[in-house]
């Protein structure tokens, strides 16, 4: 199966001298399948920190990150498919003084524990959102916000949750089933794709080539990040890997709880994203038809905006949660 449309199902520049000690080994060190993956106990070794907190939910253990003023309105975020809470780590340093963020890794990413079968039975994705806040004693959000599939989770919270979720921030997310037909890759990362699918493993040159293709500029993108996203996804394999991940799915259930959402609504969007172009606001407003809606549109952006314009996307954000709910 094309390793691409695997990733893409679940929605979907620092010199070496300068990374941690860990990451200047991995970044020297010889790539290929026998590579050694990472366990989770060694990524927490690595990447956990002062802030890092783990929490049970549902029977996994969920690492988050909770800072800020305690009596601050909340901004929870809302990492995608394939990536970690890393992807808010600079919007977090600029926004914690004035608000409190709570982030966390979906289970099977980052540094979560992994999905149990009972749970990946059983369980729903924006279950794990809600036991997580309930644990925290969250009972309002000023915003949840969320890219890419983190968005659809983001939309499933305010559908089942209204009386929680103030106002809904998404960026760059799916409301209709994933179709790559109309992207025009580059020959590096069809090389590398065509790598991944022979080999079962994806390699450094996959998650460069990965980042850069959906980037609309690569160079905002860096080593360190580059890095961490072949860190994480070279971590010990899962038996679910993308059972915690909010899906669209064949889209009709999507539909239905996209029609519950009143939450106002504002898309942020990256429109140079070779996934989810200009056409997939126009889409999301449409399912979103009972909410109030506010977009802008940033051309020379891709499909990760917080990764790739954090500071930008910080910017959005506390214009939206401190002004209200703008007209359309």
């Amino acid at each position: 199966m094309n390793p691409l449309k695997v990733l893409l199902a679940a929605l979907i520049l620092t010199p070496v001298a300068n990374l941690p000690a860990a990451a200047q080994v991995a970044a020297t060190a010889p790539d290929s399948p026998a590579t050694p993956r990472l366990t989770v106990a060694q990524l927490r070794a690595r990447y956990a920190d002062r802030q890092s907190r783990y929490m049970t939910v549902r029977g996994m253990e969920i690492h988050y990150k909770d800072e800020g003023p305690r009596k601050a309105p909340v901004l929870l975020m809302i990492h995608g498919s394939q990536s970690s809470l890393r992807t808010w780590d600079r919007i977090a340093v600029l926004l914690k003084p004035r608000y409190r963020i709570i982030r966390f890794d979906i289970p099977g990413y980052g540094l979560s524990g992994p999905v149990s079968d009972e749970a990946a039975a059983s369980v729903l994705p924006v279950e794990i959102t809600e036991g997580l806040l309930d644990g925290l004693g969250v009972k309002r959000l000023a915003a949840a916000v969320g890219v890419s599939s983190g968005g659809t989770m983001a939309m499933y919270l305010a559908a089942r949750r209204p009386e929680m979720v103030a106002r809904l921030i998404l960026s760059n997310t799916p409301s209709d089933p994933v179709d790559t037909s109309h992207m025009v890759q580059t020959p590096a990362f069809l090389a590398a794709q065509d790598r991944a699918r022979r080999t079962g493993y994806q390699d450094y040159d996959f998650w460069d080539q990965y980042l850069s293709f959906f980037a609309g500029d690569p160079a905002r993108i860096s080593r360190r990040t580059r890095m961490e996203y072949w860190d994480f996804n070279r971590r010990s394999p899962e038996r679910h890997p993308i059972a915690m991940v909010a899906r669209i799915g064949d889209g009709k259930q999507a539909a239905i709880e996209m029609a519950k959402i009143t939450t106002p609504t504002f898309l942020v969007w990256g429109g140079g994203d070779p996934l989810l172009p200009e056409a997939a606001v126009n889409a999301i407003t449409r399912y979103l038809k009972n909410a109030t809606i506010s977009k802008v549109l940033m051309p020379d952006v891709g499909h990760y905006p917080p990764l790739e314009v954090p500071d930008r996307f910080a910017r959005w954000i506390e214009t939206y949660v401190e002004a209200g709910v703008p007209g359309q």
